[in-house]
C-alpha cells in the first residue's frame, strides 16, 4: 500500500431539482388548481473518519468528486427525490483545508466523525407553492439552487501520542519494532524508512498508546531537504517526542543539534514539545566514551539522557517508565 498523506481535490455537491408548473386535470373537477411539486435537494459531500484507513491513496487519482443532483418536482404536488449524498472515507487525523482561503474546514480525529464539506443545492418550488387568495392559478416556479463547490486540501497528520525522531540510521525502526508489534523494513542505509511506521506499545496492565517512527529528518528538512519536510507534520499532534541518537555516529553531539535546529525552524510548536533524549546502540561503544557522550548531551539538552540498546533490548523498561510518566 502506498502512503499518501496529502491530496488536493474538488468537491461538487449536487444541484437541486427544479420545481414545475402543473395544474390538476381530473374528471369531474372543472377548475383544477395548481399542482406543480417542488424539486428535490441536491446531494451533499460528506467526509467520515475511518480508523481502518492510514493513507489518502484513494484521492491521488480521483481529483474531482461529485454528488447526485436532485430530481425535478412532479404533478399532483409530488416532490422530486433528493440527490444521493456522496460519502468519502478518510483516515483519522485528516485535516480539511480550503485551498483558496487557507481556512481549516474541519479536523477529523475520531472514528466515525463526520464533516459535511459541500452542501447540496436546495430544491426549487413548484407552482403549487405560490398558491394564494390573490393568485389562484400561479404559473411561477423556481429552479433548483446550485450545489456548493469547494477545492480543498486533505492533509493527514498521524495521531500517535509518541513520536520517535532522529537522523537516518539512529535506530528508530528497530526501536519501534522491539517495543511494539510493528514490523518495519530495516536495513543499514540512509532513508530505509520512507513512510512513518506505527506501532502500539502496551503497558503491563494491557493499556498502551500509539508510537510513530518519523523518517527522513536531516539537516535542512524544514526547508524541504530530504524526506523530513514531508513528515514533520506528523509530529505536530504527538504529546511526547523520543529524540534518538546513534552512539556510534561520527559526532553524536552534532546529530542532536541538527534535529533540534530543524524542530525550531519548522515551528508549529515542535520545539516546545516534551522530549526524551535517548542514546542508542550503546553495546557498540566502550563505557568511558559512553559516559563522556552522555554527560555532554545532558549538559547540552538540560535533560537526563537515557542509554539503550534496541537490538539487545537493554534499558527499554526504564525508557518506557519515563514515557508513561511523561504522557
Amino acid at each position: 500500500m502506498q502512503f499518501i498523506d496529502q491530496a488536493n481535490i474538488i468537491l461538487k455537491a449536487g444541484k437541486g431539482g427544479n420545481g414545475i408548473v402543473s395544474f390538476r386535470r381530473e374528471k369531474f373537477v372543472p377548475a383544477g388548481g395548481p399542482s406543480g411539486g417542488n424539486g428535490g435537494k441536491g446531494g451533499s459531500i460528506i467526509l467520515i473518519a475511518d480508523s481502518n484507513l492510514q493513507t489518502l491513496l484513494d484521492f491521488k487519482f480521483n481529483r474531482e468528486i461529485l454528488a447526485k443532483d436532485g430530481i425535478k418536482g412532479g404533478p399532483n404536488k409530488r416532490t422530486g427525490a433528493s440527490g444521493e449524498n456522496t460519502i468519502l472515507k478518510v483516515p483519522c487525523g485528516t485535516q480539511v483545508r480550503d485551498i483558496q482561503s487557507g481556512i481549516i474546514l474541519g479536523d477529523l480525529t475520531q472514528d466515525n466523525q463526520r464533516l459535511i464539506v459541500a452542501y447540496g443545492g436546495r430544491g426549487g418550488h413548484g407552482n403549487a407553492y405560490y398558491l394564494s387568495n390573490e393568485n389562484r392559478a400561479p404559473e411561477s416556479f423556481t429552479e433548483g439552487g446550485e450545489g456548493e463547490i469547494w477545492e480543498v486540501q486533505l492533509e493527514l497528520k498521524l495521531l500517535a501520542e509518541v513520536g520517535i525522531i532522529g537522523l537516518p540510521n539512529a535506530g528508530k525502526s528497530t526501536l519501534i519494532s522491539v517495543l511494539s508489534s510493528a514490523r518495519p523494513k530495516i536495513a543499514n542505509y540512509p532513508f530505509t524508512t520512507l513512510i512513518p511506521n506505527l506501532g502500539v506499545v502496551r503497558k503491563s496492565d494491557g493499556n498502551g498508546c500509539l508510537f510513530a517512527d518519523i523518517p527522513g529528518l536531516i539537516s535542512g528538512a524544514s526547508r524541504g531537504v530530504g524526506l523530513g519536510h514531508d513528515f514533520l507534520r506528523h509530529i505536530q499532534r504527538t504529546k511526547l517526542l523520543i529524540h534518538l541518537i546513534d552512539a556510534i555516529a561520527d559526532n553524536p553531539i552534532d546529530d542532536f543539534e541538527i534535529i533540534e535546529e530543524e524542530l525550531k525552524k519548522y515551528g508549529n510548536g515542535l520545539i516546545d514539545k516534551k522530549r526524551i533524549v535517548v542514546l542508542n546502540k550503546i553495546e557498540l561503544v566502550d563505557e568511558d566514551y559512553l559516559r563522556k557522550i552522555t554527560k555532554k548531551l545532558e549538559n547540552l539538552s538540560k535533560k537526563k539522557v537515557f542509554v539503550i540498546s534496541s537490538s539487545l533490548r537493554k534499558g527499554l523498561s526504564v525508557l518506557l517508565s519515563e514515557v508513561w510518566k511523561k504522557i
